[in-house]
């Protein structure tokens, strides 16, 4: 069996059309996901991107791990397992197509083939899917006969975004320039916001006034990488390997609008960060949705158990093959627990009904140290009721609260490791 894993960057789940998305943002997406197993409610408990991408491969917390921030200064320990060099001593032929490595350590490491083709680009976000597609289609075509595992990074709903011309709109028919429009007030508290205005928004024609224009933008980029994608899974097909690869899509992280005060980035652990897709085609599963709460801790056992290859007794995710099947239908787990540090210092408890989220420190957008959120009832987190249900905000502090101690104390630990590391970008 071979696997191909899409890690698309920077993608909220809910502006997918298989998620209940209202644009057309994804029709190649949303065919792959017919023939899928579809988790609704996959979590990313650490982001942004180097938080997510180390807990993937481990199997970990990043709270186990150490790798707790973005642009931090934790290595990947050794100790740790790592995926890809799992799946290398098992005999794949493995081959990333990626740029991690420029800025953390060590997310090589299990690679036979480590391919970067922003390496060209000033600015290594700018690597578009036809970029990417350009080194992933011939090696693919190259190595198809071997038994290989495949990693795909695509970076297009990244900031900034800027897709061709031709998608800029496909989503928006009004203004931008209104001067009237007031909802990019407050965009300068931004730590990039002035530097975005010079520059991003200055290459889509000068004064930006409307965040929904910007919005648009992201659902354009999704559109755009989602033909690359479509274009991966035709040739994959083409190939002959439709009956025996495992193939996943999901994303590191999400990405927030203009809510929250947070424009246009990946900060705050609001659902739209931390809400990713997962899908997983296998010529064996039926295509289904997996209603339990799945997170970034679970990919990794779960590829190895469907490989028949062993789980490491280190990593802390669950394998989610019962669920992908349909042979249980028992709970998954009742909460997950979510943090950052890079631009917040913030952990979270997510449970089906309501988010608790607790920070370490105050943050540019002076936001509440405490916050509660009716997950049901209030699905866009408008509403923090840490006030008026203190009952339930207590319960869910102490349940986070031991959870961290819980695992400070299994890792040796003495100081919470957000407060430990420090802010990366926020300082």
């Amino acid at each position: 069996m071979n696997i191909v894993m899409m890690v698309i960057d920077t993608l909220r789940a809910d502006h997918l059309g298989c998620y209940g998305y209202h644009r057309n943002t994804s029709p190649y997406i949303d065919d792959f996901a017919k023939d899928a197993v579809v988790c609704d409610t996959h979590l990313s408990p650490a982001i942004p991107t180097h938080p997510a991408f180390t807990t993937l491969n481990t199997g970990q917390f990043s709270i186990t791990h150490g790798v707790v921030a973005h642009n931090g200064n934790s290595l990947i320990p050794r100790s740790s397992p790592w995926l890809p060099s799992l799946l290398h001593k098992n005999g794949y032929t493995t081959c990333a197509v990626d740029n991690l490595s420029q800025w953390q350590f060590d997310f090589h490491r299990g690679y036979e083939f480590y391919i970067d083709p922003t390496q060209r680009n000033a600015l290594s976000l700018n690597a578009d899917n036809r970029q990417i597609n350009s080194r992933v289609l011939p090696w693919l075509e190259q190595h198809h006969k071997e038994n290989f595992c495949l990693f795909v990074h695509y970076w297009d709903p990244h900031t900034p975004y800027m897709p061709p011309r031709a998608y800029r709109n496909l989503f928006y028919k009004g203004d931008p320039h209104d001067p009237k429009n007031t909802t990019l007030n407050g965009f300068e508290r931004h730590p990039l916001g002035r530097i975005w205005r010079d520059t991003w928004f200055k290459q889509l024609g000068g004064s930006i006034t409307d965040a929904a224009y910007i919005e648009a933008l992201y659902d354009a980029s999704i559109r755009y990488c989602d033909e690359g994608i479509g274009l991966l899974l035709e040739t994959l097909d083409k190939l002959g390997h439709r009956e025996d690869t495992l193939v996943l899509l999901l994303a590191d992280h999400g990405e927030m609008m203009y809510r929250h005060g947070i424009f246009f980035d990946h900060h705050g652990l609001y659902e739209g960060n931390i809400h990713v897709p997962l899908m997983v085609r296998h010529p064996e599963f039926t295509p289904r949705h997996v209603n339990e709460m799945t997170a970034h801790v679970d990919v990794a056992p779960t590829i190895l158990d469907m490989l028949g290859i062993d789980i490491p007794e280190a990593m802390e995710g669950e394998s989610l093959v019962p669920w992908l099947t349909g042979a249980t239908e028992k709970k998954l787990r009742d909460y997950i627990v979510c943090q950052e540090c890079t631009w917040q210092m913030k952990w979270a408890v997510r449970t089906n009904t309501h988010k608790f989220i607790l920070a370490r420190q105050p943050d540019r957008y002076n936001t509440p140290m405490r916050e509660l959120y009716d997950i049901r009832n209030d699905p866009d987190e408008q509403i923090n009721i840490a006030e008026q249900d203190r009952a339930q905000a207590q319960k869910l502090e102490s349940l986070l609260e031991s959870w961290i101690h819980e695992h400070m104390s299994r890792t040796g630990q003495s100081e919470d490791p957000l407060i430990a590391h420090g802010l990366s970008l926020g300082k």
